[in-house]
């Protein structure tokens, strides 16, 4: 029996690409990109989608660049749709990447909150997974740097209940997140913890409050997406699907992460490079 092995990581190998051509001029790009999105989200999960007009030294036109999770869904993807009109009146080509291009590397960068959640909900469906936040709280903002049990340096206020220290007009606020992500139907549970922080004006309680909700909303985001880099999903030849994860020790928020996640730093996914130098099998 056929088994592949999905990780909750940006796809790396050039077996899952598929790079697809010829497609007519007279459709917009947003309609080819749902129906090349419906179409081959059909065999599998997608990492990536792109469509990109054609150059203009030849007819005009678009292509597509699809990667999979799944190289055996990529594979099936090609067989299926090479030569095929798929939504068009004209058959469209349909390849394998026979090398690594540069604009699909990603350097195996763990998938981002909402690619975790679509990738889950594709593999296992919307009930097939939960969550329970073990613990959401303010953290000392230096308990990083010099260690648990130090007081924190800098006059201390109350905002909301909460502590956070403040340095002249500026506020630094940190939480952290340990949460527990189950998978009741493989009896499978595992946990991921993040701490997150941004430094800001102090300049009213309504600041704050919106401070504070902004990072409990990222940093769980962050803990989810931690427990999931803990996740395997292997996929059975018969379509059936089964959850395993890596070995390693369960996480007290005591066992904070080495990073911490400053919200100037947040960034969203990559853009990617035009593409060059195609090759295809």
């Amino acid at each position: 029996m056929e088994v592949d092995i999905i990780e909750f990581k940006a796809p790396t190998e050039s077996n899952k690409a598929l790079f697809i051509w010829d497609l007519q001029a007279g459709y917009s790009h947003a309609y080819i990109y749902e129906r090349v999105s419906s179409a081959f989200s059909s065999f599998g999960p997608l990492f990536l989608v792109k469509v990109l007009p054609n150059s203009p030294s030849v007819s005009p036109g678009f292509y597509s660049l699809v990667k999979f999770y799944c190289s055996r869904h990529a594979l099936q993807a090609q067989r299926s749709t090479d030569g095929t009109l798929l939504f068009q009146s004209t058959p469209v080509k349909v390849r394998l990447s026979t090398r690594q291009a540069p604009f699909l590397q990603f350097d195996n960068q763990l998938l981002s909150h909402s690619r975790c959640l679509e990738l889950a909900n594709h593999c296992l469906g919307f009930n097939g997974w939960s969550t329970r936040i073990i613990n959401l709280k303010v953290l000392p903002s230096d308990s990083l740097e010099e260690g648990q049990g130090h007081e924190a340096s800098g006059r201390s206020q109350e905002v909301s209940g909460r502590s956070q220290e403040v340095s002249g007009s500026q506020t630094t606020l940190r939480y952290g997140c340990l949460l527990e992500l189950s998978f009741p139907q493989h009896g499978v549970s595992t946990r991921g913890v993040a701490v997150i922080e941004e430094t800001f004006s102090l300049s009213g309680p309504a600041v704050c409050m919106q401070k504070h909700s902004k990072l409990q909303r990222w940093v769980r985001d962050k803990a989810l997406v931690h427990a999931f880099s803990s996740v395997l999903l292997i996929l059975l030849g018969d379509g059936r699907v089964m959850v395993e994860l890596r070995p390693g020790d369960q996480l007290r928020l005591e066992d904070q992460p080495d990073e911490v996640i400053k919200v100037n730093e947040l960034v969203t996914e990559p853009e990617e490079e035009e593409p060059a130098d195609l090759a295809f099998s």
